[in-house]
């Protein structure tokens, strides 16, 4: 394949396509929302995490046995979840208790993993 064969060639812009699109485009306040949402996801140690609530919710304590990871550690990465509207928590007793914050989340994250295995 030569180097530049993905490269359009042409000037001709399909004016119908270009409105049809503009018409439903996002504000750049989405957008950048959006990227802020990916950023917080970059992290392994949250993927980790989020595949860990994206099986069963549970606490901190649980999290942190199954990651092999302190207590001190995990709470961060949950504060940043949290706040990121990605996790959400409650407490019952002592213990505090974390899930995905919404259905969303949860098929965000299995079609995301679904999409990486499927390119093994």
């Amino acid at each position: 394949m030569a180097k530049n064969e993905f490269i359009c060639d042409c000037n001709i812009i399909h004016k119908e396509t270009v409105d049809q699109i503009l018409k439903t485009m996002e504000k750049d306040e989405t957008f950048n929302k959006l990227a802020d949402f990916f950023n917080i996801l970059k992290d392994p140690t949250r993927l980790k995490i989020m595949f860990v609530l994206d099986k069963k919710q549970v606490c901190v304590c649980d999290i942190a046995n199954i990651l092999s990871m302190s207590k001190s550690s995990i709470s961060h990465q949950l504060s940043t979840l949290r706040k990121s509207g990605i996790v959400k928590c409650y407490k019952q007793g002592k213990e505090v208790y974390y899930t995905l914050d919404d259905d969303h989340i949860n098929k965000v994250f299995e079609i995301a993993l679904k999409h990486i295995n499927h390119k093994k």
